[in-house]
């Protein structure tokens, strides 16, 4: 009878002790680290690139505290395309900052980006004119240069901003490389009006308006040239000039003549 009275004690004590490590152990569980993107693998396999996985950032919540030497802020500051995410906060898991890129618009261009449908490229095009003409969709932003077969050439370019349009048909009467810049008088009036002043004359460079070629359209002030603002291509931006990024405008000046007919429409 003793024996079974200390065998039932003992049994006790064991489970008493279980269930208190038991307790123990779940009382301060090892901590989940989820990932803020784990779509991203197997949705860029089903979509391509074109499909761009979502990253939903947690709840408010404090700032960590950072090595000032390497605060997230400061690169943020010095790329505006870069935002801070904080990583969703898992069980006992600490936030992490993670650098993300924001997703640029496509259209319409920002500083240093052109849409790439601006870019130049070898087209179908069907139309009456001559090979070697150069044809200018003002409206959809493109510059056609007609080759054989039903074939174009097609670079983007800037236009005429709204009260500047115009249509026609000239041939290119001078070409320029480099060209100085001389606003005609009525720009000049009309820019000071508005608080900006321009120069009365501009020395040919890569701050020049015109760019790196020009390409003067009969007696008129109007010309096809290069720019320095290679973001507005595919805009309505100008006085009337066609422009066209440098690297475009000089790949055209090296495959048309000064006699070429050019339609602007």
């Amino acid at each position: 009878m003793m024996k079974q009275c200390i065998l039932f004690a003992v049994g006790a004590l064991s489970l008493l002790a279980s269930s208190a490590f038991a307790d123990d152990r779940y009382q301060s569980r090892p901590p989940v680290i989820v990932s803020p993107d784990l779509t991203a693998p197997w949705v860029m396999q089903l979509g391509g690139a074109s499909v761009q996985p979502a990253v939903y950032p947690g709840r408010p919540m404090a700032r960590q505290a950072v090595n000032p030497m390497n605060d997230p802020a400061d690169s943020q500051a010095a790329n505006p395309q870069v935002r801070r995410v904080v990583q969703p906060r898992g069980l006992f898991s600490r936030p992490v900052v993670q650098q993300v890129a924001v997703v640029r618009p496509q259209y319409p261009a920002v500083h240093g980006q052109i849409d790439p449908q601006f870019l130049p490229q070898i087209v179908d095009y069907q139309t009456k004119e001559r090979p070697g003409t150069i044809v200018i969709d003002t409206n959809d932003r493109f510059l056609y240069l007609v080759m054989d077969g039903g074939k174009a050439r097609r670079y983007g370019v800037g236009v005429g901003k709204p009260g500047f349009e115009w249509a026609g048909a000239h041939t290119i009467t001078r070409k320029q490389e480099w060209p100085d810049w001389t606003p005609p008088s009525e720009m000049l009036s009309r820019e000071a009006a508005k608080g900006h002043y321009l120069p009365a004359h501009m020395e040919g460079g890569e701050a020049n308006p015109l760019g790196a070629r020009a390409m003067y359209l009969g007696s008129t002030l109007y010309r096809i040239h290069g720019t320095n603002a290679p973001w507005t291509i595919g805009n309505a931006v100008s006085s009337g000039c066609i422009r066209l990024r440098n690297e475009d405008v000089i790949d055209l000046y090296n495959r048309v003549k000064v006699g070429t007919r050019v339609i602007v429409m």
